[in-house]
């Protein structure tokens, strides 16, 4: 009997071999140790401790290996709900979501999964009405919702395409959305909070600024106030963006252009370093795994995709035979990180 991967499996199913072959048994989902599901979703081991979400990825079909990755099970499986009130991972949960509204894949997935998206986007705009925090967010995923919406309006004589009860459910929550993300409102804290923003010197506002990494964020507060405006001016600032997202031979290339054409001009001016990083910009891109403050990882042993913060059950760590073939080899690799245009590949979108 061929070789057969723990990727093939039906849910609650694994191959195992024993003395007379390879056998399927039934398992628990959680494949790398017995675990149990509440109703609350939460996976607990036997021991009581909470299993980190994690999903095992097919990377490749084969003759050995077959699967299929579904998106709404791995958006259940990695806790997608519980990234959005999560301040590290919250700028790639939008970024996921802007990708899926801007290119309208939405409508091309299974209706399940589309309610589970809008439910998702729902709950990230009680978190943003809550916190107040990163509107601007909320508000770019509101108005691709309503661009789709109003696409899928008018795709097939004047209605959306597909079952009428599953839009009439979607409209429903884009109402919702709508209302949460049209009800929010930004106050002034009273007086009795201090210090505010103001009456921060300008070496506080110098450091805050120095730990920004989009560059669009710093145009957005040079508009806001004039002191960061002013920061915002300095070489120092755009000097260190540009060796956060560039390496050094990419910051050589531009540079030795630049100087040769000075060459050719006569003059010798300084480095105008806000230059230098939208020319890098515009050559290179950004990185995309440095806008984000966590990304989900790859572990490249078990093939399962997990928050890194969070880890997850391997089998380098549990399986004292691989764990041993991993000394011989080398050691064990680094997981990989997953952007969300990356992690969107995994599934036939």
């Amino acid at each position: 009997m061929p070789f057969i991967s723990k990727d093939w499996r039906s849910p609650g199913e694994e191959w195992v071999k024993t003395e007379e072959g390879w056998e399927k048994k039934k398992v628990l989902e959680c494949t790398s140790q017995r675990s149990q599901e509440g109703e609350d979703g939460d996976k607990t081991n036997d021991a009581g401790a909470r299993v980190p979400p994690h999903c095992h990825i097919t990377i490749k079909c084969t003759r050995e290996i077959a699967g299929f990755n579904g998106l709404s099970e791995a958006v259940r499986r990695l806790d997608f709900s519980s990234a959005v009130r999560d301040v590290r991972r919250f700028n790639y949960i939008c970024a996921l979501l802007e990708l899926l509204l801007g290119g309208q894949r939405l409508t091309h997935l299974p209706g399940a999964a589309q309610k589970l998206l809008l439910s998702m986007l729902e709950q990230l705009a009680d978190q943003v009405a809550r916190s107040k925090q990163n509107l601007h967010a909320l508000r770019a995923l509101v108005v691709s919702l309503a661009a789709l919406r109003e696409g899928e309006r008018r795709a097939c004589w004047g209605r959306p395409l597909g079952s009428r009860a599953l839009w009439r459910h979607h409209d429903r929550a884009i109402a919702r959305i709508h209302r949460i993300a049209a009800g929010i409102r930004i106050h002034e804290p009273g007086p009795e909070v201090v210090p505010k923003l103001h009456d921060l010197p300008e070496e506080c506002v110098r450091e805050i600024l120095l730990r920004i990494s989009d560059h669009r964020d710093l145009d957005a507060a040079s508009s806001a106030w004039s002191v960061m405006a002013s920061v915002c001016t300095e070489q120092r600032i755009w000097r260190e963006l540009v060796h956060f997202h560039f390496t050094q031979q990419q910051i050589d290339t531009i540079l030795a252009k630049d100087k040769d054409a000075e060459d050719k001009d006569g003059e010798d001016k300084d480095v105008d370093w806000k230059k230098v990083f939208h020319q890098l910009r515009k050559l290179y891109g950004l990185r995309e795994d440095a806008q984000y403050a966590e990304t989900l990882s790859l572990c490249r042993h078990c093939k399962c995709l997990f928050w890194r913060s969070l880890g997850h059950p391997c089998i380098a760590d549990q399986c004292p035979e691989y764990r041993e073939r991993l000394k011989e080899a080398g050691g064990p690799l680094p997981p990989h990180p997953v952007p969300p245009a990356a992690f969107l590949k995994f599934f036939s979108l």
